[in-house]
């Protein structure tokens, strides 16, 4: 849940000191000021107190002794917002070099398709954009073949093809309806007919229940004609997939109230000679008595359809159709997770090394993740070592394949691995692209996460995090003082905290904060049923463990019981709201486009998620009762809310709904809005404001320290 003017707002600020899409009120500068202590006095004129340490250090010997939470440290919010690039998607051109699309939040969050070169060239031009809305959260926006590129443009959704190099201007595929109502995504080039075939989503008729279909684009002359529907009837669609050597074609389906990580099927279409299916087949998912979640469809080079499905064991692996004998066979098997849930479309856990049988996969398991390459042929496997701990997407050539990774001490990155002649060990490793390729000079102050396993309220049972203690080489705290804890809850809330190089993180860790991130019950990567322990117990699991997450570091002694802050985006914003609501662990949270409202949400969501609540929420008095709107009087403590105006899956109305009345309870609290900000924000200037102001936030209501940072913090409603 996978991010107008509020009259509640003054004027916008001077565009040097804030976004310029921002409505809020602001205070002066907050330097050199102490902060109000926990619990908070109500407060508007905090004592002055002396400021931090300017310097390390003397001679660098000893770290100097300062509050936590008031350590200088150069991972500022500029930084962070800078280096806050996002991958759309990887695919290899005709001649074997790698193009993929860049998030750059310094072009307000625009998506550029960008090829490997020696030195990376933009492909598309300044006025476009790759990314489609297809089920809010997009993916699978562009496909390559040999040098033509075909991808979704943001501003119409339109489909457009352009030659890679020639300086051609993009050609619209798709016709002009006037709004961007219909989106493509997922798509493929078909070889047998000479076209286009893409996943498609039409909202013309309705916005909360549009229609998606599979459907054939025309790639020939110059007219755009209506896409050619191919599949229909179902209510979800994904990874259409062309077999190269015969008139074949794979994909999944699902339909409400599943998700795909529910209940998944599996199907083979024929082609008839005029590219109709005039035959489809029933791979995977359809036995009733067996509940299976499958993904990833792929066809060999022999012409042989591998896929991932969590059959039997609970685990998603790799799984290969025989069709002669319509037996479905383990090509490996592990309790491990081989791919993830299809949140967005495209992704690619897993390829094909060139033409040979090998396949090159990754998995994860126990919050790590592995690489190896599986000798269908002899069915050996042989794990490969590279620097990255994290993996995810895959395209593979020959004797080498390019990996999204990442690990604590890098950042996300591509990186090209090259094999030796057998496919089994890597003789070279090279990245290509890094989402802060200066991220590493920051290496001193990086905190290194530790892999904590938990026990949760329910007896002989565990969850996971990852805490990150403080770290600054400049710093200490004071003997006498533990840190304030921040606690992370991820979104989905079918999702996965991953230990990997964010310097939104070493953000407050480098500033003396301790920071945990917390994989509570629901969470992927450990296999069905942990992830299914959410089901009808959403705002009670997820809000147990995190609570007991945070118990369990501050008997352990690593953190300050009387600060513990809460922080959460999307569904980790209900996670967090429902914490504050329903416990009295924390003492402060911050709610990023976070749901407050569960009914509302189940109502005005779009049709992606329109049945998920149900799964995980039950009958409509969970819903009452669950919902922390309906439960405001048990907030204890301050909240500060951040929200894009433009949100189809959290709708800007539940924040406000939460603001007013804990405004009108007498709580402090702030709400920020952006303006151009959809599910997530993609704008640096809105990146950077939001981290400032969490910061600046929980310093002056519970931190008893005063932030090293020249910050204009915004009003804070019954404190200022």
């Amino acid at each position: 849940m996978a991010t107008r003017l509020a009259s509640i707002f003054s004027p916008v600020l001077n565009p040097a000191s804030a976004p310029a899409q921002l409505l809020h009120r602001a205070l002066p500068r907050f330097h050199h000021r102490r902060a109000c202590p926990s619990p908070p006095r109500m407060s508007s004129s905090p004592a002055a107190s002396p400021a931090p340490p300017a310097t390390a250090a003397a001679g660098g010997d000893k770290p100097a002794a300062a509050p936590y939470g008031s350590w200088r440290s150069p991972i500022t919010a500029d930084v962070v917002s800078g280096a806050d690039k996002r991958l759309g998607g990887i695919a290899l051109a005709g001649d074997g070099r790698l193009l993929w699309i860049e998030g750059r939040p310094e072009e307000k969050g625009r998506m550029v398709i960008v090829k490997e070169e020696d030195k990376p060239v933009d492909v598309i031009p300044q006025e476009f954009a790759a990314r489609t809305l297809a089920q809010e959260y997009g993916g699978g926006a562009f496909a390559v073949d040999k040098s033509v590129v075909v991808f979704s443009n943001y501003k119409d959704q339109r489909l457009y093809k352009q030659a890679i190099g020639i300086g051609s201007p993009p050609v619209p595929l798709t016709p002009d309806y006037g709004a961007p109502d219909v989106s493509y995504a997922d798509g493929v080039f078909d070889p047998h007919f000479g076209r286009y075939i893409t996943v498609v989503e039409d909202r013309r008729k309705s916005s909360l229940n549009p229609t998606t279909t599979i459907a054939a684009i025309n790639l020939s002359g110059d007219d755009t004609l209506e896409p050619k529907e191919l599949i229909s009837g179902n209510d979800f669609y994904a990874f259409p997939r062309i077999d190269q050597n015969k008139r074949r074609m794979a994909w999944i389906e699902w339909s409400h109230p599943n998700m795909p990580w529910d209940k998944s099927e599996l199907w083979v279409g024929y082609f008839s000679e005029r590219g109709d299916l005039a035959k489809r087949v029933c791979v995977a998912g359809g036995n009733p008595l067996l509940v299976e979640s499958t993904s990833e469809p792929k066809w060999s080079p022999k012409g042989e359809l591998f896929f991932v499905t969590d059959r039997g064991s609970g685990f998603w692996n790799i799984y290969k159709w025989v069709e002669q004998t319509n037996e479905i066979v383990p090509v490996y098997a592990l309790d491990a997770e081989f791919t993830r849930p299809l949140w967005v479309f495209g992704i690619s856990s897993y390829d094909f090394l060139g033409n040979s049988n090998h396949v090159i996969f990754s998995y994860r398991q126990q919050g790590r993740s592995y690489l190896g390459v599986v000798d269908c042929d002899s069915g050996s496997v042989s794990m490969l070592d590279i620097p990255f701990s994290d993996l995810s997407n895959v395209v593979a050539a020959d004797d080498y394949f390019y990996i999204e990774g990442a690990s604590a001490n890098i950042p996300l990155s591509i990186a090209k691995v090259t094999l030796n002649e057998s496919k089994t060990k890597v003789v070279n490793f090279s990245i290509v692209w890094s989402s802060s390729p200066d991220a590493t000079q920051y290496k001193p102050f990086f905190s290194t996460p530790e892999f904590v396993e938990f026990p949760t309220s329910k007896p002989g049972q565990k969850a996971y995090a990852y805490f990150y203690p403080p770290s600054n080489p400049n710093f200490q705290g004071l003997p006498d003082e533990k840190p304030p804890l921040l606690v992370k809850t991820h979104g989905g809330p079918t999702a996965e905290a991953r230990a990997v190089l964010d310097l939104s993180v070493q953000y407050w860790t480098s500033r003396g904060w301790a920071y945990v991130d917390v994989n509570y019950g629901g969470s992927t990567g450990y296999g069905r049923e942990y992830r299914e322990r959410l089901l009808e117990k959403w705002g009670i699991v997820d809000v147990d463990d995190c609570c007991s997450c945070a118990r369990f570091l501050v008997e352990s002694g690593k953190v300050d019981g009387q600060r513990l802050c809460i922080t959460g985006r999307s569904a980790g914003g209900y996670t967090t709201l429902a914490s504050l609501a329903f416990r009295d662990t924390f003492k402060a949270g911050a709610s990023l486009y976070g749901i407050g409202d569960l009914t509302l949400l189940r109502a005005e969501t779009h049709k992606f998620e329109s049945h998920y609540t149900d799964n995980l929420v039950g009958n409509e008095r969970a819903y009452y009762e669950r919902s922390p709107i309906n439960f405001v009087n048990q907030f204890t403590c301050p909240v500060i809310l951040f929200q894009g105006l433009e949100d189809k899956v959290v709708p800007p109305d539940q924040a406000r709904k939460i603001y007013n009345a804990l405004k009108e309870k007498g709580l402090p609290v702030a709400l920020v809005e952006y303006e151009g900000e959809q599910h997530g924000f993609r704008k640096a200037e809105n990146i950077k404001f939001t981290l400032e102001q969490q910061m600046v936030f929980f310093a002056r209501l519970v931190g008893n320290f005063e932030v090293s940072d020249d910050i204009t913090p915004i009003k804070i409603e019954n404190f200022d």
